[in-house]
């Protein structure tokens, strides 16, 4: 039976988990590793990719700088999220700011420190990965549209990192590469509509405060209907094993977001259409080992 003070820290630690969304950085973390083995570097015997020090440097420093970036994002947003999270707010708030921006640099200087271990260029993609994250939880994030596009750049960056340490260029991954660039944009742009409150509270220009719910509606919208493209294509003309039956599905799941969009009309709908595109993009990640189901059931059995 935990005392007082212990079940204190316990909370603390919860909630400096929540401030840095650990869950969200395992499952990039785990995206990162499954991409590299089924999709960017596939020809490579599987132990080579997992046991590779430079990938798990990379991985590192990526979840690092991540996290850092959550918790910048948490401190300009902390005023608003009592709004529009407040339950998640005040669990956040057991950390003090200060400790908060402590761990911002650390984590950064240690990600930088990790990377330098790699190579000089990754040192420059990260300290710019790190400034980036900063500009736009400090002014980006304010623009409409901008701020959305800026924000879904930022989340696909890690993989970007792989991507480049592979020199994979062919077609098909850039087609994934769209297909979840455009599942992480109109994802930025229902938070827009689920954050409306605490976003005029704190004057926050975005699409549905300037122009509408409706037109915001419209380009989310158009977002759905351009994911559709690349789900086709993967489907149609590229070779992704088993995981075509992933890619169908989620047209299925994106005609029904679209039509509960049009339906929405407060922020329970939009947190349930935000969950959906949630559920899409968590789903592709495991989705990723039916590219390859003998290399799966080979290492099971």
């Amino acid at each position: 039976m935990l005392n007082r003070k212990q079940r204190f820290y316990l909370f603390k630690l919860l909630s400096l988990f929540s401030v840095v969304r650990g869950y969200n950085i395992l499952m990039i973390t785990l995206a990162q590793y499954l991409a590299s083995i089924y999709i960017l570097a596939p020809d490579l015997p599987l132990a080579k990719v997992v046991f590779d020090l430079n990938l798990f440097l990379i991985v590192t420093a990526s979840a690092l700088v991540i996290a850092a970036g959550y918790i910048i994002n948490n401190f300009y947003d902390a005023e608003k999220d009592l709004i529009n999270k407040p339950t998640k707010s005040m669990l956040d708030r057991l950390v003090s700011q200060r400790f908060k921006l402590t761990t911002y640099f650390v984590l950064n200087f240690v990600a930088v420190f990790t990377a330098s271990y790699i190579s000089f260029r990754a040192v420059l993609f990260f300290s710019a990965y790190i400034f980036g994250i900063w500009f736009y939880s400090h002014k980006l994030k304010r623009i409409p549209l901008l701020g959305n596009f800026v924000s879904a750049t930022l989340a696909i960056a890690p993989f970007f990192v792989v991507f480049v340490y592979y020199r994979n260029f062919e077609t098909v991954i850039f087609v994934h590469a769209v297909f979840l660039f455009l599942l992480i944009l109109a994802r930025e742009m229902i938070k827009d509509l689920e954050n409306m409150p605490g976003d005029m509270a704190q004057n926050y220009r975005t699409i549905p405060l300037i122009f509408g719910p409706r037109v915001s509606k419209a380009l989310v919208t158009s977002l759905a209907v351009l994911t559709l493209i690349p789900a086709y294509l993967l489907i149609k003309i590229f070779d992704v094993g088993y995981m075509y039956l992933y890619f169908w599905g989620s047209i299925i799941l994106l005609a029904l977001f679209i039509f509960l969009l049009w339906k929405a009309t407060g922020k329970k709908h939009y947190v349930w259409l935000h969950n959906i595109l949630k559920f899409i993009i968590v789903l592709g990640v495991f989705s990723i080992l039916l590219i390859d189901v003998d290399l799966v059931l080979n290492r099971i059995l």
